[in-house]
């Protein structure tokens, strides 16, 4: 079942549970922190954004976990399959970031002796700029992006977990962003041009339960001349109502039913990441394959929190087809596709 929200209303009922639940194509319902009645604890909001290209990409993470924060830096060479990423933890900041309760208004910024990050809305357009230092091995980092052309329609949904009435996410992914600027690295400029440069915004505010896997992919780009993209993915809440699985075509977004991740595997049962991956769709409307480029990979234990996070950036080639049977084809299609395991 694909079930649209189409009402728009609070987030939450007056016991802190999912007033509505399912998909919309823009951010219909009102999420507000104070709303929640789970342990404070369990309160995460985050806004991601990536910008890439063929080349190379950016991704910059401003996440309020609660207990602890995190403002993040990575960059991807692509030609050259390499990356960084660069993460600062804040402690027990409960809110303290202030990451506005829309993702259509409000700004996010943060500012220490090492990071100066602000996500800005302008206008029509959002402007990211972050600055850091010894971003890697004593090498500065600093950009200036300005992320337009919105399209209409995004992902939305609202997700339940069934083991808790409480625990919930609500998502928003806005994708084929055209994004505008510069990333500097120890003096070395990289530049995004609008014609051929992609940003996407990945939204989250929600109560989470305490182990989870996610599968999530994306990619951003042209097809047929016009704006092409797509979002994917599964792996936690209880899903019955909706999938997060989404075309965008022109600025219009093209439901999918279950889309499936066939990440091989190494002998012994261990993923093999960096071998090709394949997708099918429970409604045949999204077959691909996909070959890794890198692996942007992070584990961390620390007691009882733990993440295993592998983010695989690659090529796209196969089809996907629209709400009216059109068939859109693609080949080495810039994207990613990742699997994510947290105790948190």
């Amino acid at each position: 079942m694909q079930r649209k929200m189409e009402t728009p209303q609070k987030l939450l009922n007056d016991r802190g549970e999912l007033n509505d639940k399912g998909y919309a194509t823009n951010l219909l319902h009102e999420y507000c922190r104070e709303d929640i009645h789970a342990h404070s604890y369990r309160i995460k909001e985050w806004d991601y954004y990536l910008v890439a290209n063929d080349e190379f990409g950016v991704a910059l993470t401003a996440a309020d976990n609660s207990y602890m924060g995190l403002l993040s830096v990575s960059f991807m060479d692509f030609k050259n399959t390499r990356y960084r990423t660069t993460s600062i933890i804040k402690p027990f900041t409960f809110g303290k970031l202030q990451l506005p309760s829309s993702s259509k208004v409000g700004d996010v910024v943060y500012r220490d002796k090492r990071i100066h990050i602000e996500f800005l809305h302008k206008g029509t357009a959002r402007r990211l700029k972050c600055s850091m230092k010894n971003f890697d091995k004593g090498k500065d980092f600093l950009c200036d992006i300005k992320l337009s052309d919105e399209p209409k329609d995004s992902m939305v949904i609202a997700t339940p977990f069934a083991e808790d009435p409480k625990a919930f996410y609500y998502n928003q992914k806005i994708n084929c962003l055209r994004a505008n600027g510069v990333v500097t690295i120890d003096g070395q400029e990289y530049h995004f041009n609008p014609a051929t440069s992609f940003g996407i915004l990945d939204w989250g505010r929600g109560v989470w339960t305490y182990k989870n896997t996610w599968y999530w992919g994306s990619a951003s780009g042209v097809a047929n001349g016009k704006a092409f993209g797509f979002n994917i993915g599964y792996g936690f809440g209880d899903t019955s109502a909706a999938s997060e699985n989404m075309l965008f075509y022109d600025g219009r977004a093209h439901k999918l039913a279950e889309v499936t991740f066939h990440i091989p595997k190494k002998e012994g049962g261990k993923f093999d990441y960096m071998t090709q991956w394949n997708f099918s769709a429970s409604d045949g409307r999204f077959e691909m394959n996909f070959n890794p480029i890198l692996d942007r990979s992070d584990f961390t234990s620390i007691g009882i929190i733990a993440s295993d996070q592998h983010q695989v950036f690659g090529r796209y080639s196969g089809k996907a087809v629209l709400d009216n049977g059109s068939v859109i084809e693609v080949r080495d299609f810039l994207g990613f596709a990742e699997r994510v395991y947290n105790r948190w």
